[in-house]
C-alpha cells in the first residue's frame, strides 16, 4: 500500500512538473502554432514561431537580438512572413545585405515603442482621442493606432495600414502584437 501511494505521489509531482512550462503559455496565444510564453524574452519567443522567421532574420541582420533581449519593456507590432511577402519583390532580399544594416534597423526600430502598451490599453487610448491615438516609435517617427470595424490597426507614416491578428502576446520584456503588414517609415 505505501509503495503504491509513493507511487501516485511521485507521479503526480512529475505531472505537476510538467504542467508548469504550459501554465505560463496557458493565458498566452499562440504564434505560429507554437506557445509564446510570458517568461521568455521577445526574441527567445519569436525564434520558435514559424510565421515570424523572416522577422527573426531581420532583426539577427540588424544586430538587434541583444537589444530585444534586453529589460525593455517594449511594445512589439511584429510582421508575420506573410506580411513581408506582401512588400515589393526583393525588398526583404535588399534590406538583409550588410550594406542596407541602417535601413534595414530603422524599418524594423519603427515597429517598437518604448513601453508595454496592451491591447486594452491601445483601445482606450484611441477612444479617448476620437478613434485614434499615436505612439512614438524608438525609430523616432509616429504610428497612429486607430479603431475601425471592430478592429485594432496601425498605421504607418506612408498611409499603410495593419491590421493586429493576434493582440497580447506577453513577453518578460514587454508585449507583441502580431500584425498582417509591414509597417513603414518616412
Amino acid at each position: 500500500m505505501r509503495t503504491q501511494i509513493q507511487r501516485l505521489a511521485i507521479a503526480a509531482g512529475i505531472a505537476v512538473a510538467c504542467a508548469v512550462p504550459t501554465a505560463f503559455a496557458a493565458d498566452n496565444p499562440m504564434v505560429g502554432g507554437v506557445p509564446m510564453y510570458a517568461n521568455k524574452t521577445i526574441v527567445e519567443n519569436a525564434s520558435t514561431a514559424k510565421d515570424l522567421s523572416t522577422l527573426v532574420a531581420a532583426v539577427k541582420a540588424a544586430g538587434l537580438v541583444e537589444t530585444l533581449s534586453g529589460k525593455g519593456p517594449f511594445t512589439v507590432f511584429a510582421p508575420t512572413n506573410q506580411a513581408f511577402e506582401k512588400l515589393p519583390a526583393g525588398t526583404v532580399d535588399t534590406l538583409l545585405k550588410p550594406e542596407n544594416k541602417a535601413k534595414l534597423t530603422k524599418v524594423l526600430t519603427y515597429h517598437v515603442v518604448s513601453g508595454t502598451y496592451t491591447a486594452a490599453q491601445l483601445t482606450a487610448a484611441a477612444r479617448g482621442n476620437g478613434g485614434s491615438s499615436t505612439l512614438k516609435t524608438v525609430q523616432g517617427e509616429p504610428l497612429t493606432v486607430k479603431l475601425q470595424d471592430g478592429k485594432v490597426w496601425v498605421i504607418d507614416a506612408k498611409g499603410g495600414k495593419a491590421s493586429v491578428t493576434t493582440a497580447d502576446v506577453k513577453q518578460s520584456n514587454g508585449v507583441v502584437h502580431v500584425v498582417d503588414t509591414v509597417l513603414m517609415p518616412k
